[in-house]
């Protein structure tokens, strides 16, 4: 550097502020989830019916707020998906302790929950507020901290929800910054937030990259990749009753959902049949010149047009130049030969729904199989009641979900089926995840197992797992939430929020110095 460069350089470095506040927000977690490690179980769901209240006063206020921001999406639909992130998703999940120590006699075991400790999560903007509702549900009832970075077209809504969320969990009794939103959102940030020692594990929802970015950083992630869900209606479905659920779940919500249907595929000697009965569930049905315009539209030089993503069927259709009803709820366009490496083949984040029939049931696996490759290990949905052809497509397709007759949006989501409720499908080895199921909250609990010798004679039935849960390494007792039944009245917050020794308090002091001083090295 010259000497003239040198006296105009500027003489103090201005700090990236939103990163500062980044990093204060995730040191805040951590001191959180030191000290909510230790609630109990009656205090971890008094918190989660609280955010389950609270997310559910304001489901319909988000989902308007989201559609404005974003400009995806049907607020009706929204609202559904934020609610269902609620109460349902606890009641789910209810039942499932990951908090009391287990103690197997018959097998000589002991098990100790051990929370990951600070979660960092991801969120798209096709389901911003849902999928904040959703994570921090997993974290709060598996007693860790989480800070969410949103996408940064969503980033308004997800921090009011955000914060929403983490007003009720405080008054319910949760420490201070168990839930958090970052407001300001970028990549340099994500990924410096994301390689940050205090990160414990991240949850990835969201693009490719982001899901690989979050694999590379170091800490431990649960990342998702990309749908093309395919729809196989078999001869032996009842049509009029496929082509509903295929039309009700490709329109809901404008179909911003990772498992909605991309494809839907039939026999040749069942087309005719779909053609006429999609068409009365309110589909349009595409002639030759209609698909070649929505092919055009949908997928330029750059890839797939975002313009389209949440937008509705007649929105896409006038765009594309397409004369429809202005009630369509679907636009079919039809590809004659499932063989070929049809563009219209791939994942659309919007209402449209590709119709192909092949020759025969052998056909029609080798073109799923191909097709699923592009949203390999995510999900797909079989009509019919063929059950050997339900065997043969699940063993067949690179999926971890099928859905059978019903909307796949929905039920690969947990939403209509028995599946876990989640908003972050795993697609396991086939898609390059590290999870092939649907998220949730046991995902961010590891046990630490005390197994005695299998010969040896050891009685175990003095072993107390609420006493185990209520003691340290060196004896003392641990806050866990709980007030006795005789206590006197206290508030709310102050109830449900264990108290915190001076010495528990030197310690973490202790340890947060000395982490300090190991980044200075």
């Amino acid at each position: 550097m010259s000497a003239h460069e040198a006296m105009d350089a500027p003489r103090l470095k201005v700090p990236d502020r939103a990163l500062s506040r980044a990093r204060m927000k995730v040191n805040r977690a951590a001191w959180a989830a030191r000290y909510y490690r230790n609630f109990s179980r009656p205090a971890v769901l008094r918190i989660a019916e609280a955010i389950a209240r609270a997310g559910e006063e304001k489901a319909a206020h988000f989902a308007e707020m989201a559609v404005e921001e974003t400009g995806f999406g049907v607020v009706e639909h929204k609202a559904i998906k934020n609610r269902a992130c609620t109460h349902e998703l606890l009641d789910f999940y209810r039942d499932l302790d990951l908090v009391t120590p287990r103690v197997d006699p018959a097998r000589k075991m002991v098990e100790l929950p051990k929370p990951a400790g600070v979660v960092f999560a991801i969120a798209p903007a096709t389901n911003p507020v849902a999928t904040v509702y959703y994570k921090a549900m997993l974290a709060v009832l598996s007693r860790n901290a989480i800070v969410m970075s949103p996408h940064p077209a969503a980033r308004h809504v997800s921090v009011a929800a955000a914060e929403h969320l983490a007003r009720a969990a405080e008054a319910a009794g949760a420490p201070s910054g168990l839930i958090q939103c970052v407001e300001e959102p970028s990549i340099p940030l994500v990924q410096d937030i994301m390689a940050s020692d205090r990160i414990n594990v991240i949850i990835a929802t969201g693009g490719t990259a982001m899901v690989r970015a979050a694999y590379s950083s170091g800490n431990p992630a649960l990342g998702v990749g990309p749908g093309n869900a395919l729809a196989y209606v078999d001869p032996s479905a009842k049509v009029d009753a496929a082509a509903r659920c295929l039309v009700e779940s490709k329109s809901f919500d404008n179909s911003i959902l990772c498992t909605n249907e991309s494809v839907c595929l039939t026999l040749e000697s069942n087309r005719g049949n779909m053609e006429r009965a999609l068409r009365s569930a309110g589909a349009h049905i595409c002639k030759q010149a209609d698909t070649d315009r929505l092919r055009d539209y949908l997928f330029t030089d750059h890839g797939f047009n975002v313009a389209a993503i949440g937008k509705s069927a007649a929105w896409i259709a006038e765009r594309a130049g397409i004369r429809v009803s202005p009630s369509v709820k679907v636009l079919v366009p039809v590809v004659e030969k499932p063989g070929q490496d049809d563009l219209l083949f791939r994942e659309k984040l919007c209402p449209v729904l590709t119709l192909t029939a092949a020759v025969d049931f052998r056909q029609a696996l080798t073109f799923a199989k191909h097709t699923a490759r592009r949203g390999a290990g995510h999900s797909a949905a079989f009509h019919g009641q063929d059950r050997a052809r339900l065997l043969a497509f699940s063993q067949e397709m690179p999926v971890y979900r099928v859905v059978v007759n019903v909307p796949c949006s929905q039920g690969a989501a947990g939403f209509g089926t028995y599946l876990p409720p989640s908003f972050t499908i795993g697609t396991g080895f086939a898609g390059r995840s590290s999870v092939g199921e649907n998220v949730g909250p046991q995902h961010l609990v590891h046990w630490t197992r005390i197994a005695y010798a299998r010969d040896a004679a050891e009685d175990l039935s003095d072993l107390d797992p609420a006493a185990i849960a209520t003691v340290t390494d060196a004896g003392a007792p641990v806050p866990t939430g709980i007030l006795p039944e005789e206590a006197p009245p206290v508030p709310a917050a102050a109830a449900e929020r264990p108290e915190i020794s001076r010495e528990l308090l030197r310690q973490l002091i202790l340890e947060e110095l000395r982490s300090l001083r190991r980044g200075d090295e």
